[in-house]
Order: structure tokens, then sequence, then C-alpha cells
């Protein structure tokens, strides 16, 4: 009889390349804009409140579709579902290059979110067909590698493409057909490199859909399968949004000003050198998401270390406000990095337990939905506290206090063990 030790691995194996390969891809195509900041605002006439806006607005058309985005994958299938997202969300991102002023930035942007909608928790949801409970932290945990591996290679390709003009087209616009094409190549390939369920799987023997079905069968039985308007009125679900939200707030604002931080840092403007420096905090955030959740599957204590990383992100972004050294926000900024990438990850293994079959799939939609949304708030209270106070300095002491909030609330967020 095969053994559930020997299984997960060759999940992670035929699964993980493709799932990682979709989010890089779309961590890119939603980030990728930082680099184009400079460009917009000199070609195209983008000032910084107009860029706050238009780069947080596109979680505004993300929330608006998440839930039934994720119903209709689970209606339709992930396959299918998936590969529709991320065609769609290619062409749309390309359509970036095109843009003429601050009204039609805004309209991609709103645009992209759109097509986005559905797509992480669409895999989050898609890991509970496949991965028991025993084994979920590590693999979401091995998902998470996508934003980082995304900003630390993305970051230099990014940063290159934007420093050269090419084709009658800015370095901006380059970045943005080029990147956004070849999401769209890769939505082509997930049509023939997915299967919905483990079922369905000619890389796993009968024995071991046998015992894998087994695992998932008990895991299913124990999580609780409420209607799908119930569960998004569920007072835990919407819990569970809100420490989503602040987490996500401290991450985006990490994430759209890491080049200008950077740069700042560095006294240049933002190029190669800007990309591969950008590339340290996320090498970091892979060193941790590496290590951590593993643990915590031995430890079955996500909850607890959750809340601990995301205090400690909380409490680096200060410090790299703080201090007058260079190095040391630099530093500050890699522990801010790795606690941003870990915290988010460990907190999926709450909802994932609790919630299953089509409640799942709504519940799940809707804690990113909200929690999304504080991609749209971070740009946008950056911006108002830099304003506020003519101090850059401000709005990173503001995000880390609100990652600090979130890790207290994460301390006490509902789960069901």
């Amino acid at each position: 009889m095969a053994q559930l030790s020997s299984i997960v691995p060759k999940l992670h194996l035929r699964l993980m390349p493709v799932l990682l390969m979709m989010y890089v891809m779309a961590f890119l195509d939603r980030a990728n804009v930082s680099f184009a900041k400079a460009g917009l605002a000199a070609d195209v006439g983008i000032g910084n409140a107009a860029f706050a806006f238009g780069a947080s607005i596109f979680f505004v058309g993300y929330a608006l579709l998440e839930v039934p985005s994720n119903l209709a994958l689970h209606r339709f299938g992930a396959r299918r579902w998936m590969a529709r997202i991320m065609i769609t969300w290619g062409i749309v991102s390309a359509a970036n290059a095109f843009v003429t002023g601050p009204n039609s930035f805004y309209a991609v942007r709103f645009l992209l979110g759109m097509t986005e909608a559905g797509f992480f928790p669409g895999v989050i949801y898609y890991m509970t067909y496949w991965y028991p409970t025993s084994a979920r932290a590590r693999s979401v945990g091995l998902f998470y590698y996508g934003a980082p591996l995304a900003l630390t290679f993305g970051g230099p390709i990014s940063g290159a493409l934007v420093a050269h003009d090419a084709f009658g087209l800015h370095g901006w616009q380059v970045m943005f057909l080029i990147e956004g094409l070849l999401a769209s190549l890769g939505g082509i390939a997930v049509l023939f490199l997915l299967h919905d369920r483990p079922e369905q799987a000619p890389w796993l023997n009968a024995d071991e859909k046998v015992v894998l079905r087994a695992a998932l069968t008990e895991d299913e039985g124990a999580r609780e399968h409420p209607g799908v308007l119930r569960a998004l009125r569920d007072g835990r679900v919407l819990y569970l949004a809100l420490v989503y939200f602040l987490v996500e707030m401290g991450f985006y604002g990490l994430t759209f000003y890491l080049p200008t931080q950077v740069a700042r840092l560095l006294g240049t403007s933002i190029g190669l050198e800007v990309g591969l420096v950008t590339s340290l905090p996320w090498i970091c955030a892979l060193i941790a998401v590496t290590i951590v959740p593993p643990w915590c599957d031995r430890k079955g204590n996500a909850r607890g270390i959750g809340a601990l990383t995301a205090g400690i992100a909380g409490i680096a972004l200060a410090i790299s406000a703080l201090t007058p050294s260079p190095l040391v926000a630099l530093i500050a900024l890699c522990v801010a990095a790795a606690g941003l990438i870990v915290s988010p990850a460990l907190f999926w293994t709450l909802p994932t337990r609790l919630l299953g079959g089509a409640a799942a799939a709504g519940g799940i939609a809707l804690i990113n939905s909200i929690g999304n949304l504080g991609g749209f708030a971070a740009p946008n209270l950056r911006a108002w506290l830099d304003a506020l106070f003519a101090n850059n300095s401000a709005a990173l002491l503001g995000l880390g206090g609100v990652c600090v909030l979130g890790a207290v609330c994460f301390a006490f967020a509902p789960r069901r063990s």
C-alpha cells in the first residue's frame, strides 16, 4: 500500500511547477507597474497621486469578481477556468503599454483586476482537491514561492526592459507587452498541463489514488459545509478577511514602492542596478518560506507562528523608515519581505481547515477579495501620509503599524483543529 508521505512529494513535482509559473506571471503583471512609474510620469503625465490610485484600483476590479469567479471554477473545473483567467489577464496587462493618460491608466488597471479575479483563491481552493491537511502549510508555502520568485527574477528583468527603448516604443511599454503576452501563452499551456482531480492524473497509480482519496475524504468530512450565502455571512470568515486585509496592506505597501525605496537608498534612478538590489529582500523571503511552513506542519501552530512573523515584519518596516543607515534599512526590508511572505502562506491553512465544498470556494474567495483591498488601501494610505507629513518615513511607519495590528488580530483568528 502506498504511503501518503511518498505521494505528497509527487504532487509537488507535478503540480507546483505549473502553479508557480502561473503565480509568477500573475504577480509580475500586477507589480511590474512599479518599474513603469517614472516612465508613466515622464511620457504620459501620470503623477504620484494618479499612479497610487491607478496601481490600487486593480484591487477594486479584482474584489468585485472574486467570489463569482471562484464559484465558476468550482462549477466548470479548475483547468479550463484558470487557463481562461490567465489568457485574458495577459492580454489586458499588455494593453498597459498603450495608456495615454490617467483615465486610460485607471481603466486598464481596473480591467486587469477583473480579468485576474479568481486566480489566487482558485489555486488555494484547487489545492484542497489534492493536498491533505497534514501537508497544507508546506504546499501553500511552496506556492508562495511565486511572489518572491517574480520579484527576485522579475525585478532585474523588468528593470532591464524599462531601461531600453525598442521597436519605436519606450522601455516601459516594451516591458508591459512582453510580460503580458508571456502570461497569455502560459494560460494556453495550462490547458495541457493540469488536471482537475487526482482521479484524472495519469501520473498517479491506482494504489496512490486510493490512499490520497481516503485522506482527502477524511479531511473533507471534518470541515463544515454550509450553503455559500451562509458561508459569506459567517463572522469567522469576515474576521479572517480582516486579518488578511491588514497583512496584505503591509505586503503591497512594500511591493509597490520597494524599487523607489531602494533607488532612494542607493541615490540612483530605477534601472538594472535597482532591480538587482530589489531582488535581495525577495531572496530572503524565499529562504524563509522554504523553512517556516514545513516546520509549522510539524508543530501544528500556523496561527501563532503566522502572527509572530507578521509582527516582526511590521517592526522591520518601521526600522527601515527610522534608521539613517542604508545598510540597516536594506536588512530591515529583507526581514519585512520574509515576514510578509511567510505570514499569508500560513494564514491560508486556517480557512481551508474550516470550510469545504462550494462554501470553501465562496469563503476563500471572499477572504481574498476583501484582503486584497489592502492592495488598494496601502498605496493611497502611503500617498496620504507622505503628503500629510511631507516625510517619506511616515508612510513606512504607518504601514508597519498596520502589520503589527494585523499580527495581533492573527493571533486570535478562528481555526478548526
